[in-house]
């Protein structure tokens, strides 16, 4: 059995001002920073045999101050961990996004990336951490739109908002007979005052 942890990304000032971030490379803020050390700070006594993150700095700063606490643990990027890719909204917010393109703007051809091709990178993904880390303790540090897709693919019963927080963790334990998700979206660590 392989475990997988997965927390998305402190915030970022285009979180707060509703702009879909996609592939742009938007940074954490103070806020975004100090979320990541309190997430850091839950999983200092947690055993993690190696972290993967995504390329993009939201991610890829949250994932550092994580591994700042597990001295000697592999830390590798991975493009297949970056966020998905939103074309033309990017940048914009919802109301930006009806008064260009209506109501219905989710609906049209302006660029984002095909579903099946975000399962895809996720699961080839998952496939190569199974192979490469069996029976291993797995921290990926990713993205909101990603981690809800790839959740979903791993176990497809599950009852998962697509909404996920900014720093949660959720875990996953793969297995043959089936993939459990024991936690999902929690941000516990949150409600501490004091970094």
């Amino acid at each position: 059995m392989t475990t997988i942890g997965f927390v998305r990304h402190g915030v970022t000032a285009w979180n707060k001002e509703g702009r879909a971030q996609g592939s742009t490379d938007v940074p954490l803020d103070e806020e975004g920073i100090q979320m990541a050390k309190r997430a850091a700070q839950r999983m200092q006594f947690e055993e993690w045999d190696v972290i993967y993150t995504s390329p993009l700095i939201r991610a890829k700063k949250t994932a550092e101050i994580i591994a700042e606490n597990h001295s000697g643990v592999d830390f590798i990027q991975d493009k297949r961990l970056g966020e998905i890719g939103g074309g033309l909204i990017e940048g914009t917010t919802e109301d930006e996004r009806i008064a260009k393109w209506g109501l219905d703007w989710r609906n049209q051809d302006i660029g984002f990336e095909p579903e099946d091709d975000i399962i895809s990178r996720g699961m080839s993904f998952i496939e190569e951490v199974k192979q490469k880390h069996l029976g291993k303790r797995v921290l990926v540090v990713s993205h909101g739109g990603f981690i809800s897709r790839l959740l979903y693919a791993l176990v497809p019963n599950g009852e998962f908002s697509r909404d996920i927080g900014n720093t949660s963790v959720s875990i996953v334990e793969l297995n043959d007979q089936g993939n459990s998700c024991h936690l999902f979206n929690c941000m516990k660590h949150l409600e501490v005052k004091e970094v």
